[in-house]
């Protein structure tokens, strides 16, 4: 597009021509400090963008008001660069590590969270007009959460691209869809916060051994397993055949142990008590006449398991139900339920009465 530049526009132009391989380089180099910092200090970002001004855009820029800029250097977002957060206080976190790593000109920086009256809802995004040694341009790092840029963007389609007014009944529903974001945002962070303290709830009640008192759902069955519940029997059952064990994620066995009918952590603790003697006695018929060295840490849960349901009187339809659940359901997953209810009617817990408890 053609511009209509004074001379005093077509030499910043040029300056912009002459530095623009710095400006890439310096908007690369900024990126990659910035997110190892993140990374460093563990703040989970969605994405770091930058860029640098296109020379058409800076043209027009010193169109509309280029007798406001002495120089190039005048024009602080030469070099831009955004952060998008998943919640509304990590901008803050990401801000502090940007003040640790540059010079910020806070009078040119802008809260525009902050900017917006009771009663209004818009735009919110934190800008900073940064600096660093060795580079003698100013840069801008804009951050915002995921939603904030997301209405952002929309509102930058529907209002300001399209070079017409906008009608008052679209602005007011505008306001209102902001509105709405900034509440999601808000109930992110909520709920963010209240699972973070429950789950030092959690942790301290397994921690205290009250394991009555924590539902057995996803993060008490986390905490639990970092007790290492099954890694006596686990050992036991390896020193059949002094075999390794090989770890292996034990989280499938939680909707086991939820079919089995345990509703607490305690629950699962007593079945691990009254049923590790037959789990012990199922893996010794299952290894007495093989060589193997080398069984995984699920051979502990999923003997237990079995134990129970056969204690109970589930039969194979039982076990067929726990191998459906951890590998989908499948007829070979009837076949080994059978072979497994052969193997365990001789042996004694099957003679046992069962305690019936969970």
């Amino acid at each position: 597009m053609n511009r209509l530049l004074d001379a005093h526009c077509e030499q910043i132009l040029q300056e912009y021509r002459d530095n623009l391989p710095e400006f890439r380089k310096q908007a690369q180099a900024i990126q990659e400090t910035l997110r190892a910092t993140l990374d460093k200090a563990g703040i989970i970002v969605t994405s770091i963008e930058s860029r640098v001004k296109t020379e058409d855009s800076l043209a027009g820029k010193l169109e509309l008001k280029g007798a406001k800029y002495k120089s190039l250097a005048d024009i602080t977002d030469i070099v831009g660069l955004r952060v998008i957060t998943y919640y509304s206080e990590d901008v803050d976190k990401v801000a502090s590590a940007v003040d640790r790593l540059f010079d910020i000109d806070w009078e040119n920086s802008v809260d525009k969270r902050k900017l917006l009256e009771i009663d209004t809802f818009g735009y919110l995004s934190l800008h900073y007009i940064c600096s660093k040694k060795g580079f003698g341009y100013r840069f801008e790092i804009q951050m915002r959460t995921i939603l904030q840029h997301a209405w952002a963007n929309m509102n930058h389609d529907t209002g300001y691209k399209s070079g017409v007014e906008i009608p008052t009944y679209y602005r007011r529903s505008l306001s209102r869809m902001a509105g709405l974001l900034e509440l999601v945002d808000e109930e992110f962070s909520r709920i963010r916060v209240e699972l973070a303290d429950y789950r030092r709830k959690v942790q301290a009640l397994v921690a205290s051994g009250n394991l009555d008192d924590a539902p057995l759902d996803l993060e008490t069955y986390r905490s639990f397993l970092e007790m290492e519940p099954f890694d006596r029997l686990n050992r036991n059952i390896a020193g059949i055949n002094q075999a390794e064990i090989q770890q292996v994620s034990l989280l499938p066995y939680l909707e086991v142990f939820q079919f089995l009918e345990c509703k607490t952590l305690g629950d699962v603790d007593r079945l691990i008590k009254e049923c590790s003697d037959g789990a012990f006695q199922l893996a010794s018929y299952q290894m007495a006449l093989t060589d193997l060295d080398i069984i995984s840490s699920s051979v502990g849960p999923q003997n237990l398991c079995i134990a129970r349901i056969l204690k109970q009187g589930g039969g194979s339809a039982g076990i067929k139900k726990m191998f459906d659940i951890l590998n989908g359901p499948s007829d070979s997953n009837g076949m080994m339920a059978e072979l497994l209810l052969e193997q365990a009617k001789d042996l004694p817990f099957m003679n046992e009465k069962s305690h019936g408890t969970h």
